[in-house]
């Protein structure tokens, strides 16, 4: 596709150039162009790159750990995973909420901590938040 779009600027520019009386014209009209497409492959390349190897900004783990212990009554994250699926950040958050609390005032607590991580962080896809009892050593596994 690149090649169809550059190929016929670089015979314009090269026609031109020997029109106005220079030679070799060709050369570096095509080595600019060459230049140009590298440059191009290289920006595309360095982010599909990162996708590949899941690669996440850690500053986006920082954020999000950031949301999640502002929320009243989270008393500990535990772990925060971002991952790419499909072009999409996904995160998964483990929290630890007191042990006393009811299962609905759990569930209340996680839905707030995704609330504010989904409208915090526009750049994410989905969040998923799993409560632990404060003090418990378990850590939610589960593998985007």
């Amino acid at each position: 596709m690149g090649r169809r779009l550059y190929e016929p600027c670089r015979a314009f520019l090269g026609v031109f150039g020997i029109w106005l009386g220079y030679q070799l014209a060709d050369l570096p009209v095509g080595l600019l162009i060459t230049i140009a497409i590298l440059l191009v492959g290289w920006d595309a390349d360095k982010s599909v790159f990162s996708c590949i190897v899941d690669w996440v900004d850690p500053d986006i783990v920082d954020k999000i750990l950031q949301v999640a212990t502002r929320v009243e009554k989270v008393r500990d994250v535990a772990e925060v995973r971002v991952r790419w699926l499909e072009h999409r950040l996904h995160a998964e958050v483990n929290i630890a909420v007191d042990s006393l609390l009811s299962v609905e005032e759990g569930h209340a607590i996680a839905v707030e901590v995704r609330y504010r991580i989904m409208h915090g962080l526009g750049y994410l896809s989905n969040v998923v938040v799993h409560v632990n009892p404060l003090g418990s050593d378990e850590v939610f596994h589960r593998f985007l």
